[in-house]
């Protein structure tokens, strides 16, 4: 059985000499992966994400905590169809709010638009 290392506590030689072991070790195409990063770019010892469901958006909620504050709040007696999409929204805003700004920046636009004409979005 290995022992837990902690790298924190390594020098810098002893953590490039792990490296480069473990480089040398790598199959050929793994090594191809490596070398398009960038050697010195490539950290194997960094942690790994948090799971999808412990990860938090810059209010500190959840997606899932985000959902249910979203069902109870709107007052929406809803469908799981519909839960299950506002689900899906939430996890990629957790995990990248940039890469759903654009949906929310339209959907602003879109009510102010909607009211302009008096029709209900």
């Amino acid at each position: 059985m290995t022992d837990n290392i902690n790298y924190e506590d390594l020098s810098d030689e002893e953590i490039a000499d792990r490296k480069r072991y473990m480089y040398e070790k790598m199959s050929p195409r793994r090594r191809r992966f490596v070398d398009r990063m960038g050697y010195d770019k490539w950290d194997p010892f960094a942690a790994p994400f948090d799971p999808i469901d412990i990860r938090k958006d810059k209010t500190g909620y959840t997606q899932a905590e985000l959902t249910q504050l979203f069902i109870r709040e709107s007052g929406r007696n809803t469908n799981q169809e519909y839960i299950d999409q506002v689900n899906e929204f939430n996890v990629m805003m957790v995990m990248n709010f940039e890469k759903v700004r654009p949906v929310f920046d339209f959907c602003l636009w879109y009510a102010e638009h909607c009211k302009k004409h008096g029709v209900e979005p």
